[in-house]
This record gives C-alpha cells, sequence and structure tokens, in this order.
C-alpha cells in the first residue's frame, strides 16, 4: 500500500519540479496576499503499534497490532503574517480498521471503523515567496476519535463496545507550492509527519476487558492545488 501511495506522490513531485522551471513568478500583489486555501487529496498512513498492555484481559501474551491506511480529501487554510512566515491548519476526517499484526491471533481485526480528527495547526517558513516556494513546519495536533467499534474478533471475547482516548501530539511538516498563474493559483505538495498516542479500551459491558496504549504516528502526506488571495 504505501508503494502505491508514494509513486503517484513521486510522479507528481517531479512535475511539479517541472513545471516549476517554465512557471512564471505571481506578481507582488499574490506574494502580498494573507489567505491561502489548498483542496488536497490526502493518505494518511498510520502505525497503530501496541506501546504498553495495562490490560491484557484475553490478549495473548505477544500480540502486536497495525492500522490501515486510507486516503480522504483535506482542506488546508493558511495565513500569513509576512511573505516567508504563515499558520497553517487542516480539517478533515480519516477512518481506519486496526489489526492483530503479531501473536496467536495474528490477522483478527481488532478495532473496525475507527474515526479520528487531527486537528492540527503549523507555524510555517517559506523559502522564495511569490515564487516556487519550498515551506517547512511545526506544530501542535490533537487527535479528536469521534467514534470507533469492537473489531468483529473481539466480539467473541465478550467484548460489547470500545474508545481511543484523545490526546495532544506534534507534527513536523515539509512541502512545496508551485504557482500555476499570476492569478494565485499553486500546485502543492505537502508531508507531514506525526508523533501521538492513544489508549485503546475494549469493554464488555461497563467493565474493562482490554487495555493497550497505542503510537498512532501516522505519515501524512497530500497532493493538490491551492488558491493564494
Amino acid at each position: 500500500m504505501m508503494r502505491k501511495v508514494l509513486a503517484p506522490l513521486s510522479t507528481a513531485i517531479a512535475l511539479a519540479l517541472v513545471s516549476g522551471l517554465g512557471a512564471t513568478q505571481a506578481s507582488a500583489q499574490d506574494a502580498d496576499s494573507r489567505f491561502q486555501v489548498k483542496l488536497l487529496a490526502t493518505a494518511v498512513l498510520p502505525d497503530g503499534e501496541i506501546d504498553n498492555v495495562i490490560n491484557a484481559g484475553p490478549l495473548p501474551a505477544g500480540t502486536q497490532t497495525e492500522a490501515n491506511n486510507n486516503v480522504v480529501p483535506t482542506v488546508a487554510i493558511e495565513y500569513f503574517f509576512t511573505p516567508n512566515f504563515s499558520l497553517e491548519t487542516i480539517c478533515c476526517v480519516t477512518q481506519h480498521d486496526v489489526d492483530v499484526s503479531a501473536g496467536a491471533l495474528a490477522g483478527a481485526e481488532a478495532v473496525s471503523d475507527a474515526k479520528v480528527i487531527p486537528a492540527t495547526f503549523t507555524l510555517k517558513y517559506h523559502f522564495n515567496p511569490g515564487g516556487v516556494s519550498p515551506y517547512v513546519g511545526a506544530g501542535p495536533t490533537y487527535f479528536i476519535w469521534i467514534d470507533s467499534d469492537p473489531g468483529a474478533d473481539t466480539i467473541p471475547l465478550g467484548v460489547t463496545s470500545h474508545h481511543m482516548s484523545d490526546e495532544i501530539g506534534f507534527a513536523l511538516q515539509a512541502g512545496i507550492d508551485v504557482p500555476i498563474n499570476d492569478s494565485g493559483f499553486s500546485l502543492s505538495l505537502d508531508a507531514k509527519k506525526y508523533w501521538v498516542g492513544s489508549t485503546a479500551t475494549w469493554y464488555a459491558g461497563n467493565a474493562v476487558a482490554i487495555q493497550t496504549e497505542h503510537n498512532i504516528d501516522p505519515w501524512v502526506l497530500s497532493a493538490g492545488f491551492g488558491l493564494r488571495f
């Protein structure tokens, strides 16, 4: 799955660089514009491994988990304090399943349809504003889990419900904006690496059946178009 996602992104990066060589620089007015909105296709590639077992319950020793990847639409909204410095936030909801990757239950579905909002703010520095502009950024994130269900293979163990804890984390970011014309439109390529965890709890009625801490730590890779105004 990783190769399938990275291949088109690599092609997009190459096209962006080629386009950038022939692109005319945006006007000074565009460089001074305060807002930018981007519509992106985003690949979310989480880890999901167990970092710590709090309550093993019926969980066999040596159990390990991994989360599946997903591709979702994303909106990014950015405010420029100066031509070089901006603050960006993103809006998306991504959904993932978690499967057992190692141990006696390998292949079993542990979590189904876990939906998360990765609320993220990054402070960015833009090189060469007004032209082909690489950037770097960093900032806090807050993962808000809005729903999750116990995996089908946990129900025979007596599990009736599941919960993921909301957590604060950190993100690093790098990307490039390539002007398409002098009206503020651009091609955007973006990569973020997150460091954030979550505590997963499986319940049998009102009692805790299994509780584990997980490294979510996704790569978030995006490609799309932006409008500066």
